[in-house]
């Protein structure tokens, strides 16, 4: 469970508190975009726009960094018009973590401030017998960024590490309308939970 500050407007509509650097990356990721190419393609030419932009203290506001004691926190920084992408970032206290669950669009993620942890599965078999297999761990740190899209874009997401993580996390979608990037949630392998 995610808190949501929706906050939509394009980026002819500056609004109080917004930086110019977050306008810059969202043009840049509207271009990407616009080009019309597949998820995977498009997950690549956002991840190019979104590297130059992380650890850089223009990006994003103090209000834009507070984390929840409660669990992870998600802050929408922007949702195009059209809803083709949405800019979000999530706060991660220590010991937070997302479910294993896949997304209904492309996606792509860098790390702000801090690490973050990744769990990345395939499922197997089909029907009753499907089961979720661990098939990578990574650690991304400061400035690492990755971008995916469905299928195969099973995964769990937490902070290992003693401080605040950010990061930023790009969606081919609608955030604002949706809540959320989820597709499905997974239980976990039996050793995980």
């Amino acid at each position: 469970m995610t808190t949501t500050d929706v906050r939509t407007r394009t980026a002819a509509t500056p609004r109080p508190g917004r930086l110019d650097r977050l306008d810059r990356l969202v043009q840049e990721v509207r271009e990407a975009v616009r080009q019309g190419l597949s998820g995977e393609r498009t997950a690549d030419l956002v991840a190019q726009c979104l590297a130059p932009h992380l650890g850089a203290g223009d990006l994003l506001t103090e209000e834009q960094r507070e984390g929840s004691t409660d669990h992870y926190r998600q802050h929408v920084l922007h949702v195009e018009a059209d809803g083709s992408f949405s800019v979000v970032a999530l706060v991660w206290l220590p010991g937070q973590r997302t479910s294993v669950h896949d997304h209904v669009s492309w996606c792509v993620t860098g790390v702000h401030e801090g690490r973050e942890h990744e769990r990345r599965y395939r499922l197997t078999g089909e029907g009753a017998a499907a089961r979720l297999v661990a098939t990578e761990d990574v650690v991304n740190e400061q400035g690492d960024v990755c971008g995916f899209a469905p299928p195969g874009d099973i995964h769990r997401v937490w902070n290992g590490g003693a401080g605040k993580a950010v990061s930023l996390h790009l969606y081919g979608a609608d955030i604002g309308r949706l809540g959320s990037s989820v597709r499905r949630v997974y239980e976990p392998p039996a050793d995980e939970r």
